[in-house]
Order: structure tokens, then sequence, then C-alpha cells
């Protein structure tokens, strides 16, 4: 499990962009993936809109995913699974960067075909507790001409990141304007951030 933490850290320490090819185990995944499917099937996603709870706005030229928040509440295996995964880097991340992370949220999201997210930044305007963003796959078998690929533009390198499952990409909320690409097949990921309450 370290050395997945460390892939994160070391790659983002290199290039402000740290990604773990699998970071969550193919087990893991797979049993995220029929968990988030499960719960699409029980028209349990909501649409996604954009902005906090004070300031949200839905517009679907904009972003068009559907996402479920997790949450310890729920008893689910799996998102407990992945929490404990979660804090085990947090400890990690705290004690090798002196990041002071204290919390984090998470949600899944549903891409279907035709689906993107617009060029954005992760921090809100009116509330800067998010420090860090993190995004799982859980896509086997994805397609170059499966589209979907995380777009993160910087001065003088954008990068290209492919949804492949298990890998999980790793970056500072409020420095890097980034798109999600219009996706050709069903995409799920869990996406969240590291925040500092």
């Amino acid at each position: 499990m370290e050395n997945s933490f460390e892939a994160l850290i070391t790659s983002y320490i290199e290039n402000k962009v740290g990604i773990s090819e699998n970071f969550l185990s193919n087990e893991l995944a797979n049993s995220l993936k029929q968990n988030l499917l499960a719960l699409n099937q029980q028209n349990l996603l909501i649409v996604a809109g954009t902005g906090n709870s004070e300031v949200i706005t839905y517009d679907n030229a904009v972003r068009s995913d559907s996402i479920y928040w997790l949450d310890k509440k729920h008893n689910n295996e799996f998102e407990n699974a992945f929490f404990v995964q979660i804090e085990a880097f947090i400890a990690y991340l705290n004690e090798s960067c002196f990041t002071g992370i204290t919390g984090y949220e998470f949600h899944y999201s549903l891409y279907e075909k035709g689906d993107f997210y617009l060029q954005h930044f992760d921090q809100f305007q009116n509330n800067p507790s998010r420090k860090y963003s993190m995004i799982s796959y859980l896509n086997d078998n994805w397609q170059p001409e499966d589209g979907g690929e995380l777009l993160i533009h910087q001065e003088n390198n954008n990068q290209k990141i492919s949804p492949t499952q298990g890998k999980t990409v790793f970056f500072k909320s409020d420095e890097l304007l980034h798109e999600v690409l219009v996706t050709q097949n069903t995409r799920m990921s869990i996406t969240g951030w590291l925040k500092c309450d």
C-alpha cells in the first residue's frame, strides 16, 4: 500500500500531478464498480452541479455526469474499505509532507456516452477547505477510442490521463485547471477532496 502512496507523492512533486496506476486493487475496484452500478439501477444517483451547498448551479452544457456521495453511515463494506485506504494515505501524507489534512469527502461519478465536464478548478471561491483532489477510476478494459480522458492544463505540459481501472490521480484543488473530455463509453470513478476544515 505504501508503494502506491509513494508513487502518488513522488509524481506529484515532480509534475504537480500524482499518478498511481494501482492505488485500488482490482478486487476493490470491481466491488466499488458493482456497487455504483447497483445504485444507478436503483435511481439513487443525482444530477451533478457546480458550486457548493451555499451556491450551486445545474447546467448540463458545463457538466453532464451523475453522482452519489459516499458516507460511512451507509455502512457499505466496499465504501468502508475505500475509506480505510484514504485514511491511511492521509496519515502517510501528513506524516511525510506535513500537509495538515483533517478530513475528506468523496462521491461516485458516472458519465454515460456523450457526457463531459468543461474546464474548472476544484476549490470554491467562497470556501478554501478543499486542498487536494483525488480521482480513482473503475473502468476495466478501457480503450483509447472510449475517450473520457482527464485533461489537466499546465503552462508547458498539458496532461491527458486515461481513466483506467485502479488508477488514482492526485493534485492541488486550487492550482490546476482540468476537464473531463467527452466519453464514448460508460465511465465510472470515485472523485473527492482532501480537506483542511
